[in-house]
């Protein structure tokens, strides 16, 4: 079984459309925001610590797929679940698993998955403007497998 952390999200009344259903881009930020935290969590040090002593710069996203099973609203609590599903040379995939608390004591509610392809990368040698993808550090691999 994969390591997995948990992010919680208390989704506010600026999160939702007029209809007070939560507007889809903000799942894509908090599964962003619980990409980092996987990492923080496993016991990676935050992107700009990395960047100054190894020239990480993190792992920007790369492809993005989301499914939404149900709606959210204002005053609920979401917890994102998320792992690493497979380790690629240069490449994770990672898997979001977004649940609401079932109502007294039923099952949870699955509200959306997002799976993401992230890149490690560092500043390329010639040209500080370009990224360029580096092989994924066993260290970090090691922390988070």
């Amino acid at each position: 079984m994969p390591r997995s952390t948990t992010h919680r999200v208390d989704i506010a009344f600026g999160d939702c459309d007029p209809a007070g259903i939560v507007f889809f881009p903000n799942f894509l930020r908090w599964m962003d925001t619980a990409s980092l935290s996987f990492f923080m969590q496993c016991g990676v040090p935050p992107w700009r610590e990395l960047v100054k002593t190894r020239g990480i710069v993190g792992t920007p996203l790369l492809e993005i797929n989301t499914k939404f099973h149900k709606a959210a609203t204002y005053g609920e609590t979401l917890t994102i679940t998320t792992h690493v599903e497979e380790w690629r040379s240069k490449v994770i995939v990672q898997l979001h698993r977004v649940t609401r608390a079932g109502k007294d004591g039923a099952a949870e509610d699955l509200i959306c998955e997002g799976r993401e392809v992230r890149a490690f990368v560092k500043r390329d040698d010639h040209d500080p403007d370009r990224l360029r993808a580096i092989p994924v550090p066993e260290d970090i691999r090691a922390l988070c497998a």
